[in-house]
């Protein structure tokens, strides 16, 4: 007998969302299965029954698999099944992440999973925005305590309308990819790649889909309160008043400020250090009070930065509130590559080198969207000094930093029509005290401007943070925060664009959301900061793309066939291709739609390759001249390549005027000659050619 399950179902955006509860996973804590369209996903939420030893965070993991069987695929590789996370499996994960932790107790320390299953995709519903759904709602449902529900809406933007929910294809050629999630009274997650939206349109974008959300969590609060279950206590992980009490006797305020009080970080750093081991000593005898320790100095820096900042308008390193620390920049810093920047903010030191290769090298993407299978412009994080760790390859903040300077440049890169180049850069971070992505997007912008990318516009980023009150109208918006900000403050929000507008953002929030005003005064303090990076810091280090690629980049050249003439070009098993870049030197990359891309060094094998294509994609013409090689001496005259696969006779009666006894006597095999076309016979296959009637 099949197993009852409640159907709940609300029509979004013109399609039908679908809940099923109770009909899978029934030993999960909470679970939904969800359709959005035909797009189906399985959300579930689990919970440890106790809390894990030794921690001062809450671990929550969010998952998001993408199954390949969802759009009909079989993996490749050796092993045909689905490998390590994808790039966007990863950042998908990290959007769902961003607006569910705050929602959680902040002394809760059970290990909770968020898991998302992709089991069909339907290209008119996007199942990054199913799951992100169906994990408010399974947790929502469940038992583990949560200050939910949650909802989110996705936002395009194309011919200047706004288009809620797009399809995948509206999604990729759209000029705006905005996700907005919501609680019941405020925004609490934005993302957003954007092609240089203005900031009125992109709040306009964000506070329709926080209307929208409004309706989605209502029809969440319909279901929790049909099927919901009741939330279970937990062993609370507060720190006791009784200690902080006894801290504050040891280390007054006033010390705590002084200690924190730093433009430095190893400074900082050093003053804590030396407050912990006090207090190490003094609470020797306590165990309960030391395996706590550790958190009660975090949350003692906290109050003491909070206060600081909220109520005395005093940033940790002095500066004013909308104060951008000092900047520098430089291009060429390091030999030989292809383009190299470094930005530096304050503490935070970015080196980034770019790198241009033929199309060929293009990132193969091999996803659940159909309309993705290459990146051109790909776009690297990697370590930070100042670490004490084994490098094992970027982790999943390191991806998400990535990936937003990457969408930050996106939108002003020249078509591959315009410049046929792969590129990819690479951020190497030197120092890292706040926003290193935001510095990574600077020096990734001078980068390839250094390296002879047409780029449309200079882009620069920079990260606002906040500090709240009580109320909603208590609050500090902080300009370019460090790390100590960032930690201790209540958001993150990071934005990227040119003069004109917005090309990503990204913020991070740490309390139940943001009002309109403080959204409103962060994105326009970020334009404010950004053009005052751009005029001040950038331009004076490079203003403009340069106009060529450097000495030691590959030159490209690309020209366009008809495509019906790629198998002439490519020739029999490869050998004409291959003939011509045994003797021009050169690499050639033909597409289907026949764009042909000539890399090499020297300038005479890149137009000796294009002369070659040219004469065999263009019919000979009977009375123009052609240079040629001789390849063969026969008695009754000589066979000359005109191109490959395009050879003709130059009869012994047209070597010259007077009379040649023997073919020998005027060309031999290897020598390049000027001939006309005489005559061509197409029936036959037949070209004659003339030395002697050459002009």
């Amino acid at each position: 007998m099949s197993k009852e399950f409640k159907r709940y179902q609300k029509e979004i955006a013109g399609r039908m969302l679908t809940v099923d509860i109770n009909r899978v996973a029934a030993q999960a804590n909470g679970a939904a299965f969800i359709k959005y369209g035909d797009t189906t996903v399985l959300s579930t939420c689990t919970a440890s029954e106790k809390p894990r030893d030794g921690i001062d965070f809450f671990p929550l993991s969010v998952e998001y698999e993408e199954k390949l069987y969802s759009v009909g695929k079989i993996p490749g590789g050796f092993n045909k099944r689905e490998g390590k996370a994808s790039e966007n499996a990863v950042l998908t994960s990290r959007v769902i992440d961003r607006p569910m932790r705050p929602l959680f107790p902040k002394d809760y320390r059970n290990d909770v999973t968020l898991n998302n299953l992709v089991m069909s995709v339907d290209p008119e519903c996007r199942p990054e925005l199913v799951a992100m759904l169906g994990s408010s709602i399974a947790t929502c449902i469940s038992d583990v305590p949560f200050d939910g529900p949650c909802a989110m809406t996705q936002v395009g933007l194309i011919d200047g309308e706004f288009i809620i929910n797009p399809t995948q294809k509206q999604w990729d050629e759209g000029d705006l990819k905005l996700t907005v999630a919501s609680t019941s009274q405020k925004v609490i997650m934005i993302e957003a790649g954007a092609n240089i939206v203005p900031e009125a349109k992109m709040i306009e974008a964000i506070y329709m889909a926080h209307d929208i959300n409004q309706d989605i969590i209502a029809f969440i609060n319909e279901i929790v309160a049909e099927v919901g279950k009741p939330k279970h206590s937990y062993v609370s992980c507060a720190v006791p008043e009784e200690l902080f009490a006894a801290i504050k006797e040891i280390v007054p305020p006033e010390a705590m400020e002084e200690a924190v009080f730093s433009d430095e970080k190893q400074v900082r750093e050093e003053n804590i250090r030396q407050i912990t081991e006090k207090l190490e000593e003094a609470f020797a005898d306590n165990e309960e009070w030391l395996a706590v320790l550790p958190d009660a100095i975090y949350q003692y820096q906290k109050k003491t930065v909070r206060k600081m900042i909220l109520k005395d308008h005093k940033r940790p390193d002095g500066r004013a509130i909308n104060q951008i620390r000092p900047l520098a920049a430089e291009v060429d810093i390091i030999p030989r590559v292809h383009g190299s920047a470094m930005f530096t903010r304050g503490q935070t030191q970015i080196c980034n080198v770019c790198t241009l290769a033929p199309l060929s090298e293009i990132q193969r993407v091999d996803g659940l969207d159909e309309n993705v299978t290459s990146k051109r412009y790909m776009h690297f994080p990697s370590y930070s000094v100042g670490e004490t760790k084994v490098s094992r390859g970027p982790g999943r903040r390191e991806i998400g930093h990535g990936a937003l300077a990457e969408r930050a440049l996106l939108p002003v890169l020249p078509s591959e029509e315009e410049f046929p180049y792969a590129i990819r850069t690479v951020s190497e971070t030197f120092e890292s005290n706040g926003s290193t992505s935001m510095a990574s997007t600077c020096s990734s912008c001078m980068s390839l401007m250094a390296a002879g990318v047409p780029i449309k516009a200079m882009v620069a980023g920079i990260s606002c943070g906040l500090v709240t009150g009580d109320t909603d109208d208590d609050y500090i918006v902080l300009t370019d925060i460090q790390g100590l900000e960032d930690f201790f403050g209540d958001m993150d929000f990071k934005v990227t664009g040119t003069t004109e507008g917005i090309t990503a953002i990204q913020m991070d929030i740490k309390i139940h959301g943001l009002t309109r005003p403080i959204v409103e005064e962060a994105i326009a303090r970020t334009r404010e900061a950004r053009l005052f990076i751009m005029e001040t810091c950038m331009k004076p280090a490079i203003a403009a793309p340069r106009p060529t690629v450097n000495e030691f980049a590959p030159k490209i050249k690309q020209i366009k066939i008809d495509p019906e003439k790629i198998g002439e070009v490519i020739g029999q098993r490869g050998k004409t291709i291959n003939t011509i870049i045994e003797e021009t030197g050169v690499k050639i990359d033909i597409d289907d739609e026949g764009r042909i891309s000539i890399c090499g060094v020297e300038q005479a094998g890149m137009d000796k390759a294009i002369e070659m294509i040219n004469m065999i994609v263009e019919p000979l013409e009977v009375g123009k001249n052609y240079h040629g090689k001789v390849v063969k001496v026969i008695d009754c005259g000589a066979i000359v390549s005109l191109a490959p696969n395009k050879d003709g006779l130059i009869h012994i009666s047209k070597l010259s005027d007077k009379r040649v006894a023997k073919v020998e006597d005027v060309v031999n095999v290897g020598d390049e000659v000027d001939v006309k076309v005489i005559k061509i016979d197409e029936r036959a296959g037949r070209i004659s050619l003339s030395l002697k009637d050459v002009q």
